[in-house]
Order: C-alpha cells, then structure tokens, then sequence
C-alpha cells in the first residue's frame, strides 16, 4: 500500500466583493476634499470655456441672437494679414518682455541667492515683490508720469542737457512698463532655483581652469535651467495676455490680442463669435505655453 504524498488541489476562494458602503466609505475623503475645487473649476472655467467654444462656431452673432453652430468662419478669420499682425505684436511683446526680464532678473536673483547676506536675503526679497501690492492700473499711470514729454525721465534729461526721448505711445513703453510688472515674478522664480545651486561644481571648476565665463555657461546655467524655463514661461504666459500696459502706455497703435477681443465684446463691433474664436485661440497657446511649464519647470522643491 503507498501513500501518496501529493497535496490536494484546492480551488481559492473567490475574492470577496466590496459593498456599496465600503467603497462609500473610502470616496468620502477624496470627494469631499476634491469637491469644492472640482465643482470651483467646472462652473468657473471648463463650462465658460465650453460656452465661448460655442459662440466661437456661430457667425456674426450678437447679443441676443439665437446660438445655432454653424461651422468654422470665425476661426478662418483669424488668419486674416489684419488679425495676423495683431497676434504677431502680441507674441513679440510676450517674447520681449520675458527677454528683457531674464535679462534683468537673472543677475538680481543670482546675487539675492549666492551673494547676498543671509539675513537679509528674504528682506531683499520682499523688496521685490512689493510693488505687486499695488494695483497695476496705479503702476502703469505711474510710468505714464515718467515717460510722458513733460514727464519726470525728460525732465531730468533736459537738467544735464540730454535731448528730450519720445517714448510714451510706442513700443519701447510698452516694454519699459510690461517688464516692470513682471520682472518679480522672473527674479522669485530664479531665485528658488539659485538657492539650491551646487557651490562645489563651482569652485570645481574653478580648480580645473576654467574661466568664470565658461563656469557660469557650462555649470551654473545647466543646474538653473528648469528655473529659467519656469520663469520665462510664467512671464511669457502672463504678458501675452496684457491688456493694461499696452492699452494706456503704447496708445491706439499697440493693439494686441487682448484689446482685440474687448472691443468684439464690449466694443462697437459686437461680434461675439470672432471674438470667441480669438479667445479659444489665446486659450490653446496659453494652455501649449502651460503644459511647457509642467514639462521643463523645476521638479525638484526648495530645501
């Protein structure tokens, strides 16, 4: 007689089923912190957004006309040469404009971070971020004062005996005011990314010969890089969209996009379809030059 020494196949049991109200139970955190947010941005800007979609499809409508998609003649529009060079300013603005501030910001942020006292570097800070606490319409009359022909900067000009600068309602203006209203946004953003940079690669470097130009493009700029697309895409997002520096500092002939689609809206035109489709248009650019930030911005946080 032989024993076997097999061991019986036993079928497993079947997984057990999650009820109704432990899988309630477990919802209950992510919606109800979720929730509030989510219900946020489905009224305030993915139904919008869907609304101007709409309108964009309907031809010449005004308000109070029925809304019957009818295809897509407002977006064909867009490429108009007229409307062409609209955009075409708006993009050399941004472009412009985020040139200028890491121009200007990168040296100011670099110096905050690596040189600066320690306890004074958040004072210096703060410095810089204070003119956001004041409204942009005040800041811009403010350059108005400045740059205007009898303005303070010709003023001083005509002191030392330099000739007067024609420069309010032209695009240098327009530049002056737009990179002041966003240089600190460049200089925070370039700051938290000097502040985590790598002190040793530096004198490294510096040990092995190279000269400070060949450090600063060949170490500081790679370790700063997601800082600087950060940055520049944060002010290029945020300038293309302008309406106020542009409209009160470089006058009737600056027309950008912005100003472009408030007068379909709310000025004599009234011709909410095309400016529908000009918005959707922003929209997706802005929305390219966002999921650009995601992709290249600073991964890494601040230590």
């Amino acid at each position: 007689m032989t024993i076997s020494t097999k061991t019986p196949i036993t079928s497993s049991p079947p997984p057990i089923k999650k009820g109704w109200r432990q899988l309630g139970s477990q919802l209950i955190g992510p919606l109800a912190l979720l929730g509030p947010s989510g219900l946020w941005l489905l009224l305030l800007l993915i139904l919008p957004t869907l609304l101007i979609f709409q309108l964009s499809l309907v031809k010449d409508i005004r308000p109070g006309d029925l809304v019957i998609p009818n295809g897509i003649y407002n977006y064909l529009r867009v490429f108009e040469p007229i409307n062409l060079l609209v955009i075409w300013r708006s993009l050399f603005y941004a472009f412009g404009t985020t040139t200028i501030c890491l121009l200007l910001g990168f040296p100011v942020a670099y110096w905050i971070a690596q040189l600066a006292p320690k306890q004074w570097r958040n004072i210096i800070l703060l410095a810089f971020i204070l003119p956001l606490w004041t409204s942009s319409l005040l800041r811009t009359y403010a350059w108005i004062t400045i740059l205007r022909p009898t303005g303070v900067l010709n003023s001083v000009l005509g002191l030392i005996g330099l000739p007067a600068l024609e420069l309010l309602n032209r695009t240098p203006a327009v530049l002056i005011g737009m990179a002041y209203s966003y240089l600190p946004y460049m200089v925070t953003v370039l700051y938290a990314s000097l502040e985590k940079l790598d002190r040793r690669l530096l004198e490294a470097s510096a040990d092995l010969g190279a000269r400070p130009v060949e450090t600063f493009w060949k170490v500081t700029v790679p370790q700063t890089l997601p800082g600087i697309a950060a940055g520049s895409l944060l002010v290029f997002i945020s300038s293309m969209g302008d309406f106020v520096d542009p409209e009160l500092l470089g006058g009737a002939s600056s027309m950008t996009v912005s100003r472009l689609i408030y007068n379909q809206f709310l000025g004599s035109t009234q011709n909410w379809g095309f400016g529908s489709a000009l918005s959707m248009v922003l929209i997706l650019g802005v929305s390219i030059a966002i999921a650009l930030l995601i992709k290249y911005g600073d991964p890494k946080p601040s230590r």
